[in-house]
């Protein structure tokens, strides 16, 4: 009965149209500034004269951490269980930027792994890892703008808009352990 309350008293909270406002025009600077950040990691490479062969792994575990978490999400708002919904979003994000640092720190200083199968096996993998690219690219800013709208209180827009975001962030976390198992023999 608790958490029938507690949504209700949450659906009724305000909508702040000018936080929301400032988020947006922040969510679009913020994936821009990252789009660049990761353009130019892959053109000049920091020397900085050691190797960091955990990082794939890592970028793998936390992209499961972040499919796990939008999971939980999911399954709680359906429920109806704002509080561990919030909370799965949260440990999703932090995942996402976990992951974001890692790889930036990663991609940024190592040399480009390629993969080196043939025929098919190759073929699938630059399919999954070009879909896994673009998505993560493209979906960036309408998730950091479906999060400002949960946060700033306009709900009906926020599950809306989440209905075609959470797939797409879900595929783009699944997908990032897939490429890396199948880049794996290839380190």
């Amino acid at each position: 009965m608790r958490d029938s309350h507690d949504l209700n008293n949450h659906l009724k909270r305000e909508p702040n149209a000018a936080l929301l406002k400032k988020l947006v025009i922040i969510s679009w600077v913020l994936s821009g500034a990252v789009f660049a950040l990761v353009v130019v990691m892959g053109r000049y490479k920091l020397d900085i004269g050691m190797e960091l062969p955990l990082l794939p792994p890592l970028h793998a575990i936390l992209n499961t951490l972040v499919a796990i978490s939008l999971l939980v999400a999911v399954i709680a708002v359906k429920n109806k269980n704002i509080t561990l919904h919030k909370r799965a979003i949260g440990f999703a994000v932090c995942f996402s930027v976990l992951f974001l640092l890692s790889y930036v720190t990663y991609h940024g200083t190592q040399q480009e792994v390629r993969h080196g199968g043939e025929g098919l096996e190759r073929t699938v993998y630059l399919i999954v890892l070009g879909s896994h690219i673009l998505l993560a690219a493209l979906s960036l800013p309408f998730i950091l703008i479906t999060l400002s709208l949960g946060y700033t209180n306009h709900f009906a827009r926020h599950r809306k808009m989440a209905r075609w975001v959470f797939p797409l962030w879900l595929y783009v976390a699944a997908t990032g352990p897939v490429c890396y198992l199948m880049l794996r023999p290839y380190y």
